[in-house]
């Protein structure tokens, strides 16, 4: 009898991780749905205008500010032309440090780095990489973050 007390235990626990969603073990017990924000948003920079990065991370700061810090999840994706906005010396420089502060997440296309020869120690402190910028587009929009280009 001791065996059937000592497995059933075991025995119950796989069961539970066999039936129940992925979800319901992420985030303590919560599922993964409640951890996040309820709004999502994601901006391209593609250009190497200064002035279009002012306005993307015045729009990052300005969804913040109407919605919520913890209701919104923002992500800039910067690529091409517009990796410029995130290299060492960037004029944006203090405006990237306010928005990462706020928790704001700005990724840099690795693909774009290689193309121009670049590596992180070329890049601005505190973003965060991706491989390819146009697919991290994509799989947040398939994500149901909202895409916004300035």
């Amino acid at each position: 009898m001791k065996l059937k007390l000592n497995f059933f235990p075991i025995w119950l626990a796989g069961f539970l991780l066999a039936i129940l969603p992925p979800d319901v073990w992420a985030g303590g017990g919560q599922p993964k749905q409640a951890l996040m924000p309820k709004h999502k948003v994601i901006f391209q920079v593609t250009d190497s205008d200064p002035q279009k990065w002012y306005l993307t991370l015045s729009n990052a700061k300005n969804v913040q500010l109407e919605l919520g810090e913890k209701n919104v999840a923002i992500e800039i994706v910067v690529y091409g032309p517009g990796l410029d906005m995130v290299l060492l010396e960037s004029e944006a420089g203090e405006k990237l440090d306010e928005a990462m502060k706020r928790g704001v997440r700005v990724v840099a296309c690795e693909n774009t780095m290689i193309g121009r020869k670049l590596d992180k120690a070329d890049m601005y402190p505190g973003i965060d990489y991706v491989k390819a910028g146009v697919v991290e587009l994509m799989e947040k929009q398939r994500q149901g973050y909202a895409y916004i280009r300035p």
